[in-house]
């Protein structure tokens, strides 16, 4: 039983056998998410006032902007991609608000917005106001009164000045100023915003299809949500083929990666922040469709766009009321920020950027295909972000292993050594409950993980080193089926240092497993953990101890997550032995780890302090 309050059309299992879906779901889907937002506005539309949590860091008014810039931008898609139809009459409410919310912007009126100043919240949704006008710049923009445009451009120019944080923000002034320079206002610093924008992410892109988001090492769904989708639609908009060649290849490149992140079931994969944005997951799949910079067949990328948006309504995270709640499936609030308000949700609307794809466009009308979890068991490397993705057909879950994003703004979200499709980190930091973590016992509680340093991914595995409680740490990770052999290496530390490590924080359904190898000892698992998957999670346990011996700061383990009924045992599935051998170089102790997979190859992983080598 569908576990929302819209009305959707017949499933087509003909045309789309793995969702049902099809072009009229996500209309309905659509014109259901604008209705149901359309009681909580201010009179004539300004700002939308939505229930469900406190005001964010910005305060109730910047929140109120929020509910009308991201609807609004769902309106856009809606109606653009429609031929500029418009039976509801969205964009006339919208255009109603935007002539109310400019008319004393910065004022104390009940409907004034608040004015774009250096990296504040309005800047970001002045980049949603400004791209669903140049979406809708004819049926609406020119619409308008002269009086209304120069009010809502010298609103919108504040953004092409004001100072953005270091990350993905410096692509607002980007979109702004390309809509501006197109509508031929303030056209010199609009396109100098432009360029100064693409100017400071270039050294964020890292090849490969990733860019971090800012300078460090962040690598989330920012990267497709925001840093590959502005500079494309810009381009794509401004009809320049020499700048859509540019971003779009890397877009291509990027989405031949980025399709593994969805499991069997239509889950992206739960890791980084602003979650709650949720099916906004899906927009840079219709991107690469709608530019024609994708390596997915049309019929794949419609089946991974449904499924996620699917997934999500199917587990309660619109309300009865038709709202998108601050949360995951339902309302959580472990996956908020400070800067996270009622309206900030809606920033799924850029899932619905496939509507400008036309229904005769192959994307709605050749039949689903599968995604590539899917297809076959495959694990992944992605040495660009430091990643390890492995997946299973039999339980659709996708796993990825994190040897090289952090952002300690932000735990447990980016340093966990492990994320899924089906389980979530459990909240609170690293403390005793803290899952895929391992490091030393500092006053009773675990080191936090931190100063990742990728050190290598490759055919089967990834590596890494970091910082807890003050010693050195090399962790590696080697994947084969659902099963994975973990080692984690103690560099300099004294004997008698306790360690513990954790495994996956599951729920119903779902097997969570660790057995020790070498150095650990079993411990009773944890249980009744929250998670936003689930109220009561599980969390396997190994404790162990360093000693005297060079192997003695060695730490080996298999561990298993699975959604199979009943797999085969743990313990059988691959064989480790350990060797120390001397190293004739002078680097150092060597540690040797030969793993044998029951039903796949032979590793050998050789480990220095400084460097990790697998053959």
């Amino acid at each position: 039983m569908a576990n929302h309050p819209f009305i959707l059309p017949d499933e087509d299992r003909a045309l789309s056998p793995y969702t049902g879906w099809t072009r009229a779901h996500w209309e309905t889907v659509a014109d259901g998410l604008l209705h149901a937002v359309a009681p909580y506005a201010t009179g004539s539309g300004a700002l939308y006032h939505l229930p469900g949590g406190p005001p964010s860091g910005s305060g109730a008014r910047s929140d109120g902007l929020e509910g009308y810039a991201r609807t609004f931008l769902l309106a856009a898609f809606r109606v653009a991609g429609a031929g500029g139809e418009d039976p509801h009459g969205f964009l006339e409410r919208y255009a109603a608000g935007l002539a109310a919310g400019t008319r004393a912007p910065g004022g104390d009126g009940p409907e004034d917005w608040p004015l774009i100043t250096d990296r504040s919240q309005p800047l970001v949704e002045a980049a949603s106001i400004a791209f669903a006008l140049r979406l809708t710049r004819r049926r609406l923009w020119d619409e308008l009164p002269a009086g209304v445009r120069e009010r809502a451009a010298r609103w919108l120019s504040d953004a092409l000045t004001a100072e953005a944080w270091e990350c993905n923000w410096e692509l607002f002034p980007v979109t702004v100023g390309g809509f501006l320079a197109e509508a031929g206002i303030e056209t010199a610093a609009a396109e100098a915003a432009v360029a100064r924008g693409l100017d400071r992410i270039e050294p964020w892109y890292r090849g490969e299809g990733w860019y971090s988001d800012g300078p460090l090492r962040h690598f989330d769904y920012y990267n497709g949500w925001a840093m590959h989708l502005y500079p494309v639609l810009h381009a794509w908009q401004s009809g320049d083929p020499a700048l859509l060649a540019r971003y779009g290849g890397r877009l291509a490149a990027h989405l031949a990666d980025y399709a593994r992140l969805f499991g069997g079931d239509g889950a992206p994969v739960h890791q980084g922040r602003s979650l709650t944005y949720r099916m906004a997951t899906t927009s840079p799949l219709w991107l690469g469709a709608l530019t024609g910079h994708t390596p997915l067949a049309p019929g794949a990328t419609r089946r991974l766009a449904s499924g996620a948006l699917r997934y999500f309504l199917d587990r309660g995270a619109v309300s009865p009321q038709g709202l998108l709640s601050l949360g995951w499936h339902g309302p959580y609030r472990g996956v908020l920020q400070r800067y996270s308000g009622p309206a900030s949700p809606y920033w799924a609307s850029k899932a619905f950027a496939g509507l400008l794809l036309p229904p005769g466009h192959p994307v709605w009308t050749e039949t689903e295909e599968p995604g590539p979890a899917e297809r076959a068991d495959a694990v992944t490397p992605l040495p660009v972000p430091g990643w390890l993705l492995q997946s299973t057909v039999s339980d659709g879950v996708v796993r990825l292993h994190n040897h090289g994003s952090e952002d300690a703004r932000y735990d447990p979200y980016y340093t966990r050594l492990g994320y899924s499709t089906v389980t979530g980190p459990t909240q609170g930091g690293t403390g005793p409950a803290a899952d895929n973590h391992f490091g030393p016992l500092v006053g009773g509680e675990p080191a936090p993980r931190t100063a990742i340093e990728p050190l290598g991914a490759g055919e089967g595995w990834a590596a890494s080193a970091h910082e807890a409680g003050g010693y050195r740490v090399i962790s590696v990770v080697l994947a084969h089926g659902a099963t994975e052999v973990r080692i984690h290496l103690m560099i300099d530390s004294a004997p008698g240092m306790a360690v513990r490590h954790t495994g996956w924080a599951a729920g119903e359904g779902l097997r969570s497993e660790l057995h020790p190898v070498h150095g650990y000892t079993l411990e009773p698992p944890l249980s009744a953990l929250p998670t936003a998957f689930t109220p009561e999670a599980r969390l396997p346990v190994l404790t162990g101890d360093t000693g005297t011996a060079p192997e003695d700061r060695l730490f080996i383990a298999l561990a298993r997550l699975t959604g199979d009924d009943a797999p085969p045992p743990l313990s059988a599935q691959a064989g480790v032995r350990v060797t120390t051998p001397t190293d004739p170089d002078g680097q150092g102790t060597v540690h040797e780890i030969t793993v044998e997979w029951t039903e796949g190859p032979r590793r050998l992983v050789r480990i220095t302090p400084h460097a990790v080598r697998v053959g």
